[in-house]
């Protein structure tokens, strides 16, 4: 009952015409005939009326749709007292446009679902030590903050505390954490480390880097001009050629049902119900390999797509440091030697801690527990393993209390870890953020689908960001962007349509401001899957060639449909001009031709089991589905 009450309140006409249609039946076998025409033709009247006015407003736009040819329809068929052809053309058309609906709100639902919104909470310091738990919005300027680790900076602040790491990745697009002192500002939007520190509020919410970067979304998506519907491009020819039949009948036999019963088989349902029944099997093949589309109008972008630009950090690379080199100086194997430094790090809070524990275990290492272990800030660890002194951390601090310090030099987008054992120089593992391994056959299966341009946009330093390009073919790059910057470079952007991939809030806007906007949400911000068009839910880059397939291979589907629907419906007008169909035969008939173009347009619930072009020659992983979507 509650769904029924939902459905009612969302799409009033539908239901309204199934009541019109159950009491019509009602009173006809009660044989009320006469009541039943005047019931049922006022009702389509009434509905003809309303979506005239609509009509009306969309030609004074300069727009013609389909709406057109159903409006004249519904007059003709009350005209001529062929009233239950005219209820079956209302319900055709409110249907549609609940379908096209439906499709949206199903797609919606099911990222809410599997989404939430970073809660905005910020922990203020009183003056007598208590720490109170308030909005972000109601800290004011001078207020003091505790942020514990792993926590989103609330608001633009100054660092208190004597040191603190912070992942601006998602604000910059640097991958590496960025290391603050005592009165160095800290952004809203980055994420504290592991170790809790006290800051102060340099500015409300409402000034801070992250609500200007909301405010660039909601900017960027109030200028996105409004879709045409796939449909109504052929709203115009079809209704001139349905019209001129209809004409021609009325005028050679010199009988006005003829016209009515020309139209009756000329009315577009298998155009309004194709196009969106297609879309929203696209739609749910996408869903179930983790691709949430929002609205179907993206499928038909997404089909066109010429150009895709792409984030570097957490999108063509994996967003967090890898070991990528263990470098000994003195007697000890790399394997000894990550082994020292990977059970040392296990006592430290730097970000770093976690990439060298993992490298270690990945190797099969046991790790060691230490006899003695403490972390000194802003500089390293130091503990004791086995009876030696290991120090991991600073070249600088390092070389303090050890002989024989070598540094390296180090490529764009590397770090280093300088290891000491006993007081001498052992030896440094160094980490990068690794491309991801999918990216090459992602872009290539992206130009086999059409793509004629790929562009990277980021806040990485120009030498980090053109080595990854340099490595994918990727030709035209802008690094060191802001947010702003992005959406300037995308709104720029030839030819069209655009496509912005992106996982950060930092991408937010440009993510709003694309034709196309995909997030990665996996491990992404919620700000960018909130702006996207397209949320793709695994931690797999070659999705977003599969959503571009999906999108190429339901317009197909939808426009298969549609030519079959108007083929079929334009040789029934020649039969009905010449009168041999009735209009309730060819109402009967249009139904018919409604389940053909129905049945056709189902078949891209399949869409996503299309092959990419080159997937299986440069090795794309084959689609899986995810469980409890779609």
């Amino acid at each position: 009952m509650d769904r029924f009450r939902a459905a009612a309140r969302r799409y009033p006409l539908v239901v309204a015409t199934f009541a019109v249609g159950a009491v019509a039946l009602v009173l006809t076998l009660l044989g009320f005939d006469t009541v039943t025409a005047w019931f049922v033709s006022l009702f389509a009247l009434a509905v003809a009326a309303r979506e005239g006015w609509s009509m009306i407003r969309s030609l004074v736009g300069g727009h013609v749709g389909l709406d057109v040819l159903a409006i004249t329809a519904i007059v003709a068929t009350v005209a001529v007292g062929e009233y239950w052809a005219s209820l079956v053309i209302v319900l055709m058309l409110s249907g549609g446009e609940a379908l096209e609906d439906l499709a949206s709100v199903r797609a919606q639902r099911e990222l809410n679902a599997l989404l939430t919104r970073v809660p905005q909470v910020a922990h203020r310091i009183a003056d007598d030590g208590e720490i109170e738990d308030i909005s972000a919005d109601e800290v004011a300027v001078g207020d003091r903050l505790l942020l514990r680790p792993a926590e989103l900076v609330p608001v633009d602040a100054e660092l208190l505390s004597p040191a603190g790491d912070f992942d601006e990745s998602s604000l910059t697009g640097e991958s590496m954490p960025v290391e603050k002192s005592t009165g160095e500002q800290v952004l809203s939007g980055s994420i504290n480390g592991a170790t809790a520190v006290e800051v102060r509020a340099t500015a409300v919410a409402s000034d801070s880097q992250y609500q200007r970067i909301v405010e660039l979304v909601r900017e960027a998506s109030q200028s996105k001009a409004p879709l045409v519907r796939l449909a109504d491009r052929y709203a115009l020819p079809f209704t001139i050629v349905s019209l001129a039949i209809a004409g021609a009948a009325w005028w050679m036999s010199g009988d006005p049902v003829r016209f009515a019963e020309v139209l009756v088989v000329a009315t577009p349902c298998p155009l309004l119900i194709a196009a969106p029944v297609a879309f929203m099997a696209g739609m749910s093949s996408a869903a179930k390999l983790g691709i949430v589309i929002k609205d179907a109008g993206t499928l038909e972008k997404l089909s066109r797509a010429r150009t895709v630009a792409f984030d570097k950090t957490g999108t063509l690379t994996h967003g967090r440091p890898e070991v990528v080199g263990v470098q000994p100086a003195d007697s000890l194997s790399s394997d000894r030697l990550l082994q020292l430094v990977g059970s040392a790090e296990r006592y430290s809070s730097h970000v770093l801690a976690q990439s060298l524990i993992a490298a270690t275990s990945d190797r099969g290492l046991e790790l060691i527990d230490a006899d003695d272990a403490r972390e000194v800030a802003t500089n390293g660890v130091r503990a004791e393993l086995d009876g030696h002194v290991v120090m991991a951390g600073k070249p600088g601090w390092v070389a303090d209390h050890a002989s024989g310090v070598q540094r390296l030099t180090l490529e764009s987008g590397e770090a280093a870890v300088y290891v000491a054992v006993d007081g001498r120089f052992a030896g440094t593992i160094t980490l990068r953020d690794r491309m991801r391994e999918e990216a090459p056959a992602t872009l290539d299966a992206l130009s086999g689908l059409g793509v004629r341009k790929t562009i990277m946009l980021t806040g990485d330093v120009r030498q980090t960001a053109q080595a990854v390009a340099d490595e994918l073919g990727i030709e035209e790059v802008h690094a060191e962007c802001l947010p702003a910057d992005k959406v300037e470079v995308v709104r720029a952007a030839t030819p069209r349509p655009v496509v912005m991939v992106g996982d950060g809030v930092n991408d937010a806007p440009v993510l709003a401001a694309a034709d196309v906007g995909i997030a990665m949400g996996a491990r992404g911000s919620t700000a960018a899957s909130e702006s996207a068009d397209v949320v793709i839910l695994l931690d797999d880059l070659s999705r977003v060639a599969r959503a571009v397939s999906i999108g190429h291979r339901t317009v197909a589907i939808a426009l298969q449909s549609i030519w079959l629907g108007i083929i079929i419906s334009v040789g029934l007008m020649f039969v009905a001009a010449f009168g041999y169909l009735p209009a309730i035969v060819g109402a009967t008939l249009q139904e018919v031709v409604d389940l053909i173009a129905i049945l056709g347009a189902l078949r891209a619930v399949r869409a996503g089991a299309a092959p990419l072009p080159h997937g299986a020659k440069y090795g794309l992983r084959a689609p899986q589905t995810v469980e409890g979507a779609g």
